[in-house]
């Protein structure tokens, strides 16, 4: 199956999908993007300015285009869900959540597609901690929010692999929330209490590199293969409403996904334009090389993400197939 040729073709029929009387799309589009290599391909689409394009191409050339960063999933989100954004980007578990909230409703929130899939690294610079089971009660884990974020149940789920899904919430009392730059200087500085951090891309391999720093936990190894860390969601009211700027964002995602793919050197050369790092052009185009970080369309990993929570009572209620969190469009891409 060509994948790529088939969305293509599917986001073309986007609007016949769509009932009801012409109306007046949006003039303003507002785009959510978070820090860290996860929104590679959100940042090549800002820059190359390829939903302006693809915009212009349906007919929307007056349509403007805004693109917002959030430190907080809970605030974009929230901005989803009022109406002040229009396409978030965050991870499976934040999107069951929301879904849960929201099915049935006309601000029903679901799935447009996968962003990228990362794994993510538990490293630690404690010579002592060979294994999960070696980390003594002093140890600190940094991570971007305890609990909920996909960090933090990814470690639930190594946790509830070596010691029973009874006991997945052991670790819960060592970890501290974090954002990706300050854990990275925290882990990496040698002082204070945090001495493990469960991070991705670029900062788990620029950590790596660091004298003593070993990895103790893969997240591929965890769930048994490539997942997103980031998915793109919207609500069925804003793709009812505004069935060609949809299709739109999806041929631009497209075409920013193929540019990734085509031309890592280029990615990595945006992708340091826009979010500055303290690693060479050379050694984030090594990055964005590597077989295991995966630029496609098509959600990863979604639904062990999802069963977990639900099991464990971190979502109360939980879709019978991860095509249920994703609007139609996504369904003929190889998901999981």
């Amino acid at each position: 199956m060509n994948i790529p040729r088939l969305f293509a073709a599917l986001a073309l029929c986007i609007p016949l999908a769509f009932t009801g009387g012409a109306r007046a799309e949006t003039k303003q589009v507002r785009l959510a993007k978070q820090v860290g290599l996860a929104s590679l391909t959100l940042l090549v689409m800002e820059h190359e300015k390829l939903l302006e394009k693809h915009l212009a191409a349906a007919g929307l050339k007056d349509s403007e285009v805004n693109w917002n960063s959030f430190g907080s999933g809970v605030l974009m989100n929230d901005g989803l869900l009022s109406g002040t954004l229009d396409f978030a980007a965050g991870g499976a578990i934040p999107l069951a959540v929301l879904w849960a909230k929201t099915v049935g409703t006309q601000h029903e929130v679901r799935g447009v597609c996968g962003l990228n899939a990362i794994p993510m690294y538990l490293n630690t610079r404690n010579p002592a901690v060979k294994t999960l089971r070696d980390l003594p009660p002093e140890s600190r884990i940094a991570l971007p929010a305890i609990k909920v974020s996909i960090q933090a149940v990814a470690l639930q789920m190594a946790v509830a692999k070596e010691w029973g899904e009874e006991n997945y919430a052991k670790l819960d009392p060592q970890t501290v929330s974090m954002n990706g730059a300050v854990s990275y200087i925290a882990l990496t500085s040698g002082a204070g209490e945090v001495d493990t951090r469960f991070g991705s891309a670029p900062y788990a391999q620029m950590e790596l590199k660091k004298p003593g720093i070993r990895t103790i936990v893969h997240s591929y190894d965890t769930l048994g293969g490539p997942h997103n860390i980031n998915l793109i969601y919207t609500t069925k009211k804003f793709r009812d409403e505004n069935p060609k700027t949809y299709a739109a964002f999806i041929s631009a995602f497209k075409e920013a996904t193929d540019l990734v793919n085509t031309d890592k050197r280029k990615a990595a050369e945006i992708y340091l334009k826009l979010s500055p790092e303290k690693v060479t052009l050379d050694e984030m185009t090594e990055i964005i090389s590597d077989p295991q970080v995966v630029s496609t369309l098509a959600p990863m990993g979604v639904t062990k993400f999802v069963d977990f929570a639900y099991r464990t009572g971190t979502i109360k209620k939980k879709p019978d197939t991860w095509k249920d969190l994703f609007f139609p469009e996504a369904h003929a891409l190889p998901g999981s």
